[in-house]
């Protein structure tokens, strides 16, 4: 059997503390006192690991906070020393134009900000803290102005998913190169959380659907652990590029993974850890990467109910994650979907070739704004009907974009 093809994405929960108490925290972080589990020195070898086993590698240093831990420049120097590519996960309170300014210095290409909502009172009430709102408007507008890329994060509830459309065009203004809509998984002190129901979750993606296409010019607009985006997507419109093979489906175990607080590898941060869960202390990366067992059941799914008789079990396969919160099965039908099968399987669409010049020039663009990138070039020659990308064809798009 051929070896999996390396994770491009990684995400590490650097460190469990946090100065906000959100009650859907999927790592229950808090504040806590004393040194983290992962040393400085533990960090700087599973870095090497990381970019043993994924030269480039998009490398995002998140949390709880992971401003809170002193040495956040010293790991993100040294994995930009590696090839990698670090990118800051935060809820954007501690962000000040010194701060944002020492971790560029650092090495680092982007950031993303947690925000739940434009209304104060909502965010703080979500985030667990009062004034939250306002420390995090602050360290955005500091971003905003310091020309470095940042998406926007959005967690999508009951309490705020009436302001969807107008925050997409909030983080338009502000100069946000992507809005993530994130959708709810209960783990962690998420459990106790209430989640959309199933026909709001439908809802929401179908404005999502409707606003990506709306913005392509301007913004990404994506789901996140909303892999029924591209049935939703596909049913209104079976032209539409979410159907493009790169971004179909869930990523998790395929080109995803992340470490835990404790040096934990799971396939994605949803799915937590158990006592089964392999560490990096005792056992290589690319060992967990090739042989975990949760990394191959999701390379070779098994789907079951629902998921497995349906069309659009290749290109969405439901969130395994919520399956596994709900049932305690990962290959169980995802119980947020609305959809009965019917009618002959789905499959991704293959999206336009990038010819080897290309791709080198591709892999310039820093890993941060590289998706919105690479995805705006194949929408441009899918619609001029050309099958391969090549760097003449990026000049003409950049000299048609006026830059």
């Amino acid at each position: 059997m051929d070896s999996p093809a390396p994770p491009f994405l990684i995400s590490w929960n650097l460190t469990k503390r946090c100065n906000l108490l959100c009650g859907h925290c999927y790592l229950d972080s808090c504040e806590l006192t004393g040194p983290d589990a992962v040393s400085t020195e533990d960090a700087y070898g599973f870095l090497a690991e990381i970019a043993g086993l994924s030269p480039g590698a998009m490398l995002v240093l998140t949390g709880g906070e992971p401003l809170l831990r002193p040495d956040i420049f010293d790991i993100a120097s040294r994995a930009s020393s590696l090839g990698l590519s670090p990118v800051i996960g935060t809820n954007g309170t501690l962000l000040t134009e010194k701060t944002i300014e020492k971790l560029i210095d650092s090495g680092v290409q982007g950031f993303g900000v947690s925000l739940d909502s434009l209304n104060p009172q909502v965010h703080d009430r979500i985030r667990g803290m009062g004034g939250a709102w306002e420390k995090t408007m602050k360290g955005i507008e500091a971003l905003s102005a310091s020309g470095s890329p940042f998406q926007l994060q959005f967690t999508v509830t009951r309490d705020n998913r009436e302001e969807m459309a107008r925050f997409i065009d909030f983080a338009t203004d502000i100069g946000a190169k992507a809005v993530n809509f994130f959708f709810l998984v209960c783990t962690g002190r998420g459990q106790k959380a209430t989640d959309l129901t199933p026909q709001e979750y439908e809802s929401a993606l179908t404005l999502i659907a409707r606003k990506e296409k709306e913005y392509e010019s301007r913004i990404m607009v994506r789901a996140r652990c909303a892999p029924h985006l591209v049935r939703v997507a596909g049913l209104a419109d079976p032209e539409s590029t979410l159907l493009k093979g790169a971004t179909s489906g869930c990523i998790a175990g395929r080109g995803y993974l992340r470490i835990s607080p404790e040096g934990f590898v799971t396939p994605c941060p949803y799915i937590p850890v158990s006592p089964s869960s392999p560490n990096l202390k005792e056992i290589p990366l690319g060992e967990i990467w090739e042989h975990g067992s949760e990394f191959a059941a999701l390379r070779s799914p098994a789907y079951q109910g629902r998921c497995n008789k349906c069309e659009y079990a290749e290109s969405c396969g439901g969130c395994r994650a919520r399956a596994f919160a709900s049932t305690g099965d990962l290959m169980a039908e995802d119980p947020w979907c609305l959809h009965e099968p019917k009618g002959k399987p789905v499959k991704p669409k293959t999206a336009p070739a990038w010819s080897p010049e290309a791709e080198e020039r591709l892999k310039n663009i820093p890993a941060f704004i590289r998706p919105m990138i690479k995805k705006g070039l194949e929408r441009y020659a899918s619609s001029k009907g050309i099958n391969t990308i090549t760097p003449e064809l990026m000049a003409e798009l950049k000299s048609k974009a006026g830059r």
